[in-house]
């Protein structure tokens, strides 16, 4: 009786931690270029977001949410990382905070692909890391049948050495893609129903700030 009962507990457990994994947070898209910089995070301020960050971490007893990693046992950092998720209609341009989920470095990297690939051509971290980070968050989605952002497949063919152009073309034939997306000025997240839009004008003016 006991023995079943230790069976029943741990079976229990098991499908506690198995059930918060969500890899489908790894299909997360990048942030639309006219809201670079416009975030819960700046616009509610360090208290808000220690507090919510520090939340996300415990929720899940400090594992990562896409891939389920402890924190200790997780790849280049034993920590976690906050990540802003969104709901994003790209028709309207309209973004709006849904949560703060908490991932190991790997995982965070891989949604943040684009700044993944920028830190890999400014020296920061080399080709074998860029991949491994890559090929962590491509077998996730692999395995749970989700279907990664475009954007990841970009910065893998550009680090295979492939120009801008042609690796835009080819990741949009293995990765989800906005077909429709609304104009620069129409962006904006919504926060506590309060409307916040980009800095930037238009792409000149973004390409001058971010350069």
């Amino acid at each position: 009786m006991k023995k079943l009962s230790w069976l029943m507990s741990v079976i229990q457990i098991k499908n506690k931690v198995s059930n918060f994994w969500r890899p489908e947070l790894l299909a997360s898209p990048n942030i639309p270029k006219p809201l670079h910089g416009v975030n819960p995070r700046t616009i509610l301020g360090k208290t808000w977001w220690d507090y919510e960050r520090q939340t996300a971490y415990a929720k899940h007893d400090y594992r990562c949410w896409a891939c389920g990693v402890p924190k200790q046992n997780a790849d280049y950092y034993q920590w976690l990382e906050a990540h802003e998720d969104y709901n994003i209609n790209y028709e309207i341009g309209k973004i709006e905070l849904k949560e703060i989920v908490a991932l190991c470095h790997s995982c965070h990297s891989f949604i943040h692909n684009g700044r993944l690939y920028t830190i890999y051509k400014e020296g920061q971290v080399d080709k074998d890391r860029v991949m491994h980070i890559l090929e962590h968050g491509f077998d996730i989605c692999q395995r749970n049948n989700v279907k990664p952002y475009y954007g990841a497949y970009v910065t893998w063919f550009m680090i295979c050495g492939m120009d801008v152009d042609d690796a835009i073309k080819k990741a949009k034939l293995y990765g989800w893609f906005p077909t429709i997306e609304a104009s620069w000025d129409k962006w904006h997240l919504v926060i506590e129903g309060k409307e916040y839009y980009s800095p930037f004008k238009d792409l000149n003016e973004w390409q001058k700030y971010w350069a």
